[in-house]
């Protein structure tokens, strides 16, 4: 196969629309061509602030091969550098740690500040001689990444193109701006992992529906039934749905997570579920925020990070211990129940004569939504 796929059907309107080809799921070469056009080059979740909570913490990821390493600096700012010294490119950092001094490499001593800097070169010169003419060391800091913080969510744009976070994400950041307010991770019992064997896109694709909710979520569906959701699908911007029947945890006693500050009536009684493109998916209610980020670590393995947020004041309450652990238990039960669809469909994706499939215009909205912005995305990257 070749990466360069026939796009012109995705690209129809919802009606008249074909799904990506194969191809998108199970070819390396189309893998590697997304990598580029669709991750590295607009803005792609790979990690959590609250993974490095203090100055000096910092942490390496590695994103689809490229090692990058998030830093907290002193001014409690988070930087994001390619883990790769500038002298031999030699990987600075291996695992999570907390740097007390510079960021040294292991291999000749350079160091590095935290904001990435590039302070010492011990013996550049010759033995005893940290200096030489032709090491400039305002020239050789680390290989800083364009990145933005979003509900504690590390985002980065690889190839330094795309617009800026807000204004890629303005409509989004627009409609949710009540929740741009302090939010604390609900501790470890709130951070759970899941592995898919499927494309990333699988993921996002069935999130984005409710369609499947009788038949997937039987449980969810009894109190939030698919007539009780609407879609959200606003073109090359983002899509999802919402449930207007939102239903509070409640605890012994009656105990309920306390509601975020000055919300409007909406939610009251509303959710909703949103993927941030290319692989970032929300969920925010009146008294929780929960965020997934997809973590593609091969062309049909995807790993699920998932954390959940509240108000500070439910997370430090110890009569919510046993909520926030149930409540991560209860979407973590949602979200395995959602696997075998998503791996049945990426068998499916085997089958040569699948042509990408029929999209219900009433049903699959912000599916189509999605398969177009990656298209659109494809498109662009083939033609620049």
């Amino acid at each position: 196969m070749s990466a360069q796929t026939n796009l012109k059907d995705v690209l129809q309107p919802v009606e008249k629309a074909k799904g990506l080809p194969n191809a998108h799921y199970i070819d390396q070469d189309v893998f590697d061509e997304e990598k580029q056009a669709v991750l590295f080059n607009n803005w792609s979740g790979i990690g959590y602030g609250k993974d490095i909570p203090a100055a000096g913490d910092a942490k390496p990821i590695n994103f689809l091969g490229m090692p990058l390493l998030m830093v907290r600096d002193r001014d409690g700012e988070i930087g994001v550098f390619q883990n790769t010294c500038r002298h031999r490119g030699m990987i600075l950092i291996e695992e999570p740690t907390k740097v007390r001094g510079p960021i040294r490499c292991p291999y000749h001593g350079w160091c590095y500040g935290l904001k990435g800097e590039l302070r010492t070169t011990p013996h550049v010169g010759g033995p005893g001689n940290n200096e030489h003419e032709d090491i400039k060391l305002d020239e050789l800091g680390l290989i800083k990444i364009r990145s933005y913080v979003w509900h504690d969510i590390v985002f980065v744009n690889i190839n330094g193109d795309a617009p800026d976070f807000t204004v890629a994400n303005a409509a989004l950041m627009e409609r949710w701006k009540e929740f741009d307010q302090p939010m604390t991770h609900g501790g470890p019992e709130s951070s759970v992992k899941l592995q898919l064997k499927a494309n990333w896109k699988l993921a996002v694709e069935n999130y984005l529906e409710s369609y499947h909710l009788p038949f997937v979520h039987p449980g969810l569906n009894s109190y939030s039934r698919l007539e009780d959701h609407y879609n959200i699908d606003e073109s090359g911007k983002y899509a999802g749905q919402g449930t207007l029947v939102y239903q509070q945890l409640e605890g012994e006693g009656g105990h309920k997570f306390p509601d975020f500050d000055d919300l409007s009536d909406k939610w009251d009684e509303a959710g909703e579920y949103i993927a941030v493109y290319p692989n970032v998916l929300l969920g925010t209610h009146r008294d929780h925020f929960f965020t997934i980020l997809l973590e593609p670590t091969g062309l049909n393995e995807t790993t699920e990070h998932i954390e959940l947020y509240y108000k500070d004041e439910a997370v430090k309450n110890p009569e919510m211990g046993t909520m926030l652990a149930t409540n991560a238990i209860r979407w973590k039960s949602v979200l395995e129940e959602d696997i075998f669809v998503v791996e049945g469909m990426q068998r499916g994706r085997k089958g040569d004569l699948f042509d990408g499939g029929k999209f219900s215009p009433a049903m699959d909205g912000p599916t189509h939504n999605f398969h177009h912005w990656v298209a659109s995305n494809l498109e662009a990257s083939r033609n620049a």
